[in-house]
């Protein structure tokens, strides 16, 4: 069996000591040989200067890909093009195409309001300069109106030119496989056009929650349960969130995903625990 692909995600750091300690995550992960560490980007001028940041000095820091996100919501034709063009006058070659939040106070949804949209601009624009990720949500987007449509835009993405697209954090393996199967009966070959799992490694409780209250994803009953009852004993929960993330990467990898896309959350610890400890980088 082939061992999966495996790559980390990253986001730009507010402080200038943030952004040192990025560095240095970035060079103690890179030891691993990922495919590729993606870079978050968020609506407003001073968080979209600090990813033209950190991307221009992690590409000057290494040789392995580095795959910024691009969100479009509020955006015209001309900005996009015109940070596509700087991209490519970097080097880079894949790009992470999402719709985005819209800025606080700006109503308009701009020239581009769906990833869809992104992803079509993008392929006219760049042709197939860039290998482009999008999007995908085993539990459904929370926006979505059924899981059927959230599908269909899906497969609308892969066919107006997605070549991948990664999913949002999930526990629960039989929601990736459950979308894995049904893209497979829409026609679409998730071999060419992989179906990429995110993975959310398990360090702090509050944390955990929130995030998956923002974004719809499900966090099972009894790691609830469990993470509650563990309190404020953060060892406790590293260790049992290590075991849980360890095991569901087990039957993905049993199941033939991919490739597996690490929400690093800027850290070394457990990323490269869980990639050692899976025999990704043997």
């Amino acid at each position: 069996m082939s061992k999966p692909a495996f790559s980390f995600e990253f986001f730009p750091a507010k402080t200038e000591q943030g952004h040192e300690k990025l560095l240095s995550t970035y060079d103690e992960l890179n030891k691993l040989s990922p495919a590729y560490f993606s870079v978050t980007y968020g609506a407003g001028g001073s968080t979209r200067s600090r990813t033209l940041d950190i991307v221009q000095a992690l590409c000057a820091r290494g040789n392995t890909d580095i795959a910024p996100h691009m969100s479009c919501i509020g955006d015209d034709k001309a900005q996009i093009a015109e940070l596509l063009e700087h991209y490519k006058s970097l080097g880079i070659k894949r790009l992470v195409a999402l719709r985005g939040d819209l800025p606080s106070g700006q109503v308009g949804m701009g020239e581009l309001p769906f990833a869809l949209d992104l992803v079509k601009f993008i392929r006219e624009h760049s042709g197939d300069h860039f290998h482009i990720e999008v999007a995908s949500y085993p539990e459904m987007h929370p926006q979505a109106r059924s899981f059927e449509s959230d599908v269909d835009n899906l497969v609308n993405k892969y066919q107006a030119g997605a070549n991948a697209s990664i999913t949002q954090f999930f526990y629960n393996a039989d929601s990736y496989l459950y979308l894995r199967d049904t893209l497979e009966k829409r026609g679409i070959d998730t071999v060419a056009q992989p179906l990429v799992a995110g993975i959310m490694p398990i360090t702090n409780s509050s944390n955990l929650m929130r995030f998956a209250d923002s974004c719809g994803a499900d966090i099972p009953r009894y790691v609830r349960k469990q993470l509650a009852d563990f309190g404020d004993d953060s060892k406790a929960i590293r260790e049992f969130g290590f075991d849980v993330v360890y095991r569901l990467c087990e039957r993905l990898i049993a199941e033939g995903v991919p490739a597996m896309h690490f929400y690093s959350m800027n850290k070394v610890e457990p990323n490269k625990r869980l990639v050692e400890a899976l025999g990704l980088t043997s």
